[in-house]
Order: structure tokens, then sequence, then C-alpha cells
């Protein structure tokens, strides 16, 4: 119920209308007893009373209410309708909202196909809930009441004996609705998952290709698939016995009424015209009570969606703006990180006391092993993620203490992997900055080397991208991203392996390119490349968490420790390729 009501508060906004359409319904409630009624009326005056000239006006009268019904029913129908679309629509603008505000951490644990079949199936649900369950609810609920009205005052014995079966009904929907409740949580859970393996599937169609592994992954889908068979097969076992029960104990009171009426009118204390007329309104009751199984059915399977929505909805990110944060202006961007502690998990500590001061305008590059803690530190400048202890600060301020807009609109990221979206290159470039004009995008471009490639596509600039940038080259797509972060002239640039995808060539055009940008510009490095680490004012290199070694390439390689080992492991070899290139060329 709680999930219920929940949902109905939802519907808050538009109780107004809700108002009118619950009105519209009590009419046509009214209207639909009238029809036994007149045909009573017709009945004992007409066909047994002789009164033949009435024959003609009831019939225009039954015709007409049948008529005004219809329409009212239009009414009701599309009002309602409106209503739970519009709710829905805040719905799920609401959860893709919450979703856009959720911190890495959540993704880092979340499974993107169960993200998406609760935004779109649990949410689908839960308007076919409000839309097809609350009409029929609140129109059965306005039926009964009516209805059973005035069959207790048409013949009040007559309508208890056909309301014993009731509290028999009643038992079997409660037990019906305990029973099918849980069964319907797993089948969504199961949904999200069968969404998982798929999204999962399609995302790296490349690598299950690449190993030929096509029968892996389509055994993989059809285990979840029959999973999800089998749930749905046993519950709807549950439906196939219950709803038949319902439909009978709920068609017994027409058997006791066809007996216990004939009776009375067999003894002179019902007419037959109020028999037929008893008869056509208790049907009129029956139809909502069987209706009761269909609309549990239904309730419980919204509850179920509901529950996982909600979820979402509940789920507070980890990092979390103070209402009184202020804007981040005027950067200079003199970065600190002081006595930096972090844990992803809250247990294993990935960062330990560590410091680090980068004055405005200096290049950091940070090194270290996998596990170090480079990546971690890149991610807590623009808060991704918050650190655990310590502070990071920009100019002296915490920046927990300022909009995280402001504060990321301030910093340029270029991360390992480049994710490009299905829209055209300008937009691509654009992304971080809306309305850049033409010469803005061009410059941002040509300094990330890909003017020219750009101008010589047919569309040029406007050349559609496929999902994930498909379409270019990963040179490409990382000079599309350098642009992209260029474009937004930040203060402080994050360049996480920048130029990792691209050939010697392209990266002496792209260094060339930095080695501009990057003046008067706070910039942290994460790089591979001897030719990065070279340009740095300062060197970092990690280890555990910690700052082993500190200072520029030249004293780095007089001292002995990680940086030399580093060196000799990884960069020595570049430089002497690099050596040997030059003289193949000066031969």
């Amino acid at each position: 119920m709680d999930t219920i009501k929940r949902l109905f508060r939802q519907v808050k906004p538009y109780y107004g209308r809700i108002a009118w359409s619950v009105v519209m319904m009590f009419i046509g409630t009214a209207l639909v007893a009238v029809q036994p009624i007149l045909i009573q009326q017709v009945i004992d005056r007409a066909f047994r009373g002789g009164e033949w000239g009435l024959l003609a006006p009831f019939a225009l009268a039954i015709l007409l209410t049948t008529v005004i019904r219809a329409g009212i029913n239009y009414l009701e129908r599309i009002s309602l309708e409106w209503v739970a679309q519009r709710t829905i629509y805040d719905l799920r603008n609401a959860v893709y909202q919450h979703l856009q505000s959720m911190s890495f951490s959540f993704y880092d644990k979340a499974e993107t196909g169960q993200l998406m079949s609760r935004a779109t199936a649990d949410v689908e649900m839960l308007r076919r809930f409000l839309s097809f369950g609350v009409l029929r609810l609140v129109s059965s609920v306005l039926t009964f009441i009516v209805v059973f009205g005035l069959l207790f005052a048409m013949h009040w014995r007559l309508t208890v004996v056909a309301m014993l079966t009731m509290p028999i009904l009643v038992v079997v929907v409660g037990k019906f609705a305990t029973e099918v409740r849980p069964r319907y949580r797993v089948i969504q859970q199961y949904l999200g998952e069968i969404t998982s393996v798929l999204q999962e599937a399609i995302a790296g169609i490349r690598v299950v290709r690449a190993y030929a592994q096509e029968e892996r992954e389509i055994e993989r889908f059809r285990q979840k698939n029959w999973q999800y068979l089998d749930l749905n097969i046993s519950t709807v076992r549950l439906w196939a016995f219950y709803f038949p029960l319902m439909s009978l104990l709920g068609g017994l009171g027409s058997t006791v009424i066809l007996w216990y009426g004939g009776t009375l009118v067999v003894r002179g204390d019902l007419t037959i015209g109020q028999m037929v007329a008893f008869q056509t309104l208790l049907m009129q009751l029956i139809m909502p009570i069987r209706m009761v199984g269909w609309l549990v059915n239904m309730a419980t399977q919204a509850v179920a969606a509901g529950q996982r929505v909600y979820e979402i909805l509940d789920t507070a990110p980890d990092v979390c703006e103070k209402p009184q944060a202020q804007r981040l202006w005027g950067v200079k961007g003199h970065v600190r990180l002081e006595n930096v502690g972090f844990s992803y998990d809250g247990k294993t500590e990935v960062l330990d006391g560590l410091n680090i001061d980068a004055p405005a305008g200096q290049t950091v590059a940070l090194l270290g092993s996998t596990g170090s803690g480079k990546s971690s530190v890149i991610n807590l400048i623009p808060r991704f993620y918050d650190v655990t202890s310590g502070r990071v600060t920009i100019d002296g301020i915490d920046i927990r203490e300022v909009t995280i807009k402001s504060l990321r609109e301030n910093i340029g990221i270029v991360l390992q992997e480049t994710f490009l979206f299905s829209a055209t290159i300008r937009e691509n470039i654009a992304y971080g900055k809306a309305g850049a004009h033409e010469a803005e995008i061009i410059a941002a471009a040509s300094a990330a080397r890909i003017h020219d490639f750009i101008e010589s596509l047919p569309d040029g600039y406007e050349t559609m991208l496929g999902e994930r940038g498909i379409g270019l080259s990963g040179g490409q797509k990382q000079r599309v991203a350098i642009a992209r972060a260029l474009l937004m002239d930040p203060r402080i640039l994050i360049l996480d392996e920048a130029t990792s995808s691209v050939d010697t060539q392209t990266e002496h055009l792209i260094q060339q390119a930095l080695s501009e940008l990057m003046q008067n510009r706070t910039t942290f490095v994460v790089a591979q490349r001897l030719s990065t680490v070279k340009q740095a004012q300062q060197i970092i290199v990690l280890k555990e968490g910690k700052v082993q070694q500190k200072g520029t390439h030249e004293t780095l390689l007089r001292e002995e420790g990680v940086y030399r080992e580093i060196y000799n492991l990884q960069f020595r070899p570049q430089e002497e390729l690099g050596s040997n290139s030059r003289e193949g060329e000066c031969e």
C-alpha cells in the first residue's frame, strides 16, 4: 500500500481533473442503474399491463440513456488517460533526472540493463495501472455502491441471499494477492536481467565475434529467457486456478437468484418485471466482483514495478551539493589535495594521506603502476567522487563548498575511454558549450588536429556519427574528444591517457596543440608517453595511494626510486625508438 499511496501522490497536481472524471463516472453509473428500471416498467406496464402506448417512449428512453452513457464513458476515459499519461511523464522525467544526478559510485554497482528496465518497462507498468486499473477500480466501486443500494431498496432479502458468497470471494482474492505479489517482483527482476544480458552482448559484439563466442552468448540469453518464461508460466497457473474460482463464486449469486427469485414471483411477492430488473442489476454488480481478480493482478504488478522504480528515486547520490553552495568563478587554477584519503567501498583505502600542490598554470604528470591511485586523483578533482578524508581545493576554496555545475564548467576532461554521442561531429565537439559559434568549433577542431579530416568528409561537421562514435578510428575519436574539452576553454585540464589511441605522427601534432593550450592552465596528465611526461613541471609518482617521488624529469632521473624503474622499463625504449627514427630521417 505504501507504493500505491506514493504513486497516487504523484497524481496530486491533477486532482481537479480526476474529480471531474469521477463526477462523469458517477453519472454514467447512475445511467447504468436507470436502464433496468426502465426495462421493469416496459415488462410490467406494457407487456403485462397492456399499456402498449408506453412501449415506444420507454424504448426511446433506453436508447437515449445508452447513447448518453457512451458519451460520458468516452469523456471520463479520455480524462483519466490524460492524467495517467501526464503522471507517468512526470515520473519518467523524475527517474531520468535522478539518474543524471547519481554519483559515479552508483554506476560502479548498478547494471545498465536493470536501470533501463526500471526506467522503461516498470514505468510503463505503472502507466497501465493508472490508466486501466484505477479507472476500472473507481468504476467498479461506484457501480457496486449504487447498484447494491438499488438492489437493497428493491428487495433486501433477495439481496442478502445474492451476497452470501461475498465473504468467501474476499478470502479467495486476499489469498490470490498474497501468492502472486512476490512473484511479480521476481518477474520484473528477471526481465531486468534479460535486458542486461542483451545490452551487454550488443555493446560487446566485436569481442563476442572476435573470440567466436556467439553460441555461448546465445545460450546465456536462452537460460535467462527460460527462467523468465518458467516463472511467468507458474504465475499463469495461479491465474488459471483463481480466476475461474472467483468467477464461479460471483456467478453462484445469479443461480441462487433464479431459484429464490422465481419462488417469490410464483408467490406474488415479486413481479416478473422486478425479477428481470433485479437480475439485470445483479449482473451489473457481478461484473465488478469478477473484475476484482483482474484488478488485484494488475495492482500486484504495479506494486512490484513501483518498488523497483522508487528504489532508484530513494537512492541518494554520494556526491551532494550543499544548499548554500556558491558559484565558482574567476578561477585561476591553483589545485591542492590536502591530506586526502579515499576509498571506493568504505573499507579499502585507495589514497592515504595524499598531498599534491599544483600552482596555477603548472602541468602535473601522474605516474605509477596499476592501482597506484592515478585515476582516483583525477576523479576527485571534478567531484566524480568525494574524498573520505582531507579536502581538495581550487584557489583555496574547498570544492565541496561550490556548485557542481560551476566546478565542472572550469574543468576540461579527456578520458582514456572516449565516448561520443550518436549525433553530428559539430554537436559532439560543442557538447560542453551550448551555443558555441562556428569559428570557436573550428578553432577547437584545428587545435586538436582534426579539422582537416572533418572537412574531407562529404557532410563535414554535419556528419552523423554512429553509436559511441562508430565510423571514426580510435585516434579520430580521441581528437574529437580533445576538441570538445578545448572548446570549453577551461582553467583546469585533465588528460587521462589523452594520446593513448593515436599513432606517433598524430600524437606529435596533438602534443604541439596541447603545449600551446596548456599554457596558463593547470593540467593533470596521466600518460604513458615520455614526450608527455617531459613537458610536466611536476611529476608525481604514486604507489599504493601515496606520493613516492616528486620532481621534474631530470631531478627524478638522478634519484634511485620508482621513477627510474619506470623510465628504464617503459620510457627508455620509447626514447631510443624516437632517436632511431630521427636518425633514419636524417639518412
